[in-house]
């Protein structure tokens, strides 16, 4: 398996990256409390065989099955989730994970010191756990991600830990070879019968577009995501269309500016820099009609999204006025910090800096690795960068990455602070009317589409192409290279021995 990323692996520590190479390897080799069943558009219990709740939604009782064994041949205990919560919530470590601990009682507290464990979280026996969250929530929306894994303190202890992961998934970790590729072997001990099928399961790193295409052709490899342009060339092609496996992700790219940098303090800039690119003809000549042109920050698959509302217009006129009314009637000049990736890479980049020049705004680029953007961006390291946000599934939690509340370090990377637009979320968070949260939820995206903390860039529509022998893809919203491994199967026909 491979995909279009970055020429290394960023961490295999799954509650330290959301990096979605990274991802691919957590999915094989390490479990949550729950995964995502792409049939049903929903999370189902994973490392628990029953979650129950009470007090309003907000207190869960979940009831661990006690067949999980780590690859280390220890069996799985409540104690193990209770540590796992609040390794995420360490103060000053950063975790990706803590974004979805947040909102069990008490949680805050140890991410900020004033306390050592977390107070809403607590073994009631060696295979039962009770959760207290600070509202209502459905918790598969928040423990199905791979980054709140539950792993095994005593490994995690180990200088080795870092080189050498352990988990509860159906893979055990084999071997990383910095640069080309990382392998995992089939685990007999995993917990549902019969899986996996595989035997091995290798992840050879291919960031040039060139060698995933060459290697794929050669039936090197079993299953590549398809960028822009090998999207049309596949689709064209009468044997390898056949087996082209397409989904409309729940990801938005965009350009993030950091609103602590001036001027993108100022809405108007903010607004002048969407009237000014022509996002439609870039999605259309660039993107190859391989994306769908954003709105807001809710992509169309998810509850909440509008499909009245329409794109920012390419206006380069408003924009100079805009620019002028914050005082900029000559523009100004940014640092653009972007990647290689050809979907919303340097490529987009380069194409948008002729726009912007036109209404006056000068454009430095620097360029840097996949993993390094996304450190510079957790950091708040940049004036703006280019990147891919996981968007859902669930609305409300992702319209949080632009609440006051949440840090940088967990996803408010443009440090977006308004009240009026904290008190929609408040509010959607507590009722318990579905019709009035959704509604909630909608005024909150509108209200992004006019702050425009961001330029929005498009939603993705992930494909993969996947060779004739292979079976049990599915198409997965969140992620389509996230797969869970253990139901994938190769027939005869396969040319590897």
């Amino acid at each position: 398996m491979t995909a279009p990323y970055a020429s290394a692996f960023g961490n295999l520590d799954p509650h330290m990256s959301g990096r979605s190479q990274d991802g691919q390897v957590h999915m094989t080799l390490h479990r949550s409390l729950y995964i995502w069943d792409s049939a049903k558009g929903e999370p189902r219990l994973e490392l628990a065989t029953a979650a129950k709740s009470s007090a309003g939604g907000t207190v869960w009782t979940f009831t661990l099955r006690q067949d999980a064994f780590f690859h280390n041949g220890r069996k799985m205990v409540a104690d193990d989730v209770v540590w796992s919560f609040n390794r995420l919530m360490s103060p000053n470590q950063g975790f990706v994970g803590a974004r979805w601990v947040r909102l069990i009682k008490g949680a805050v507290d140890v991410e900020k010191g004033d306390a050592k464990e977390i107070s809403g979280i607590k073994q009631i026996d060696d295979h039962t756990v009770e959760i207290t969250f600070t509202q209502k929530v459905e918790p598969g929306f928040l423990f199905y991600n791979m980054t709140t894994s539950i792993l095994p303190k005593e490994e995690v202890a180990k200088p080795t830990w870092a080189t050498n992961p352990v988990g509860l998934g159906p893979f055990k970790f084999k071997e990383h070879i910095p640069g080309s590729r990382l392998v995992a072997e089939r685990f007999d001990k995993f917990y549902k019968p019969g899986l996996p099928y595989l035997d091995r399961v290798e992840f050879p790193i291919m960031a040039e577009a060139s060698a995933r295409d060459i290697a794929f052709r050669n039936k090197e490899v079993d299953t590549s995501i398809l960028g822009p342009v090998q999207y049309v060339a596949y689709g064209k092609d009468p044997e390898l269309k056949k087996h082209i496996l397409e989904v409309a992700e729940v990801f938005t790219r965009a350009m993030t500016m950091n609103h602590e940098v001036k001027p993108f303090d100022d809405v108007r800039v903010r607004q002048a820099i969407n009237h000014a690119i022509n996002t439609k003809l870039i999605v259309e000549r660039l993107a190859r009609n391989k994306a769908y042109v954003a709105t807001s920050w809710l992509p169309i698959s998810v509850p909440g999204y509008d499909k009245d509302m329409k794109p920012y217009s390419y206006d380069p006129a408003l924009s100079k006025k805009l620019l002028a009314e914050a005082g900029l009637p000559n523009g100004f000049e940014f640092e653009w910090t972007t990647s290689q990736n050809e979907s919303w890479g340097l490529p987009i980049v380069e194409a948008v800096i002729p726009m912007l020049a036109q209404v006056g705004i000068k454009v430095k680029t620097k360029v840097v690795e996949v993993a390094v953007l996304t450190d510079l961006a957790l950091k708040g390291e940049f004036q703006a960068y280019i990147g891919s946000s996981q968007t859902g599934p669930d609305p409300l939690q992702t319209l949080r990455c632009f609440h006051s509340a949440t840090p940088r370090t967990s996803c408010n990377v443009t440090g977006y602070k308004n009240a009026a637009y904290d008190k929609l979320l408040d509010e959607a968070g507590t009722t318990d009317d579905p019709a009035r949260k959704l509604g909630l939820l909608k005024q909150a995206n509108a209200h992004l589409y006019t702050a425009a903390p961001v330029w929005f860039f498009n939603y993705n529509k992930a494909v993969m192409a996947y060779q004739p022998w292979v079976h049990g893809l599915i198409g997965n919203p969140t992620e389509l290279v996230h797969q869970y491994p253990e139901f994938i199967w190769v027939d005869a026909s396969s040319p590897a021995k």
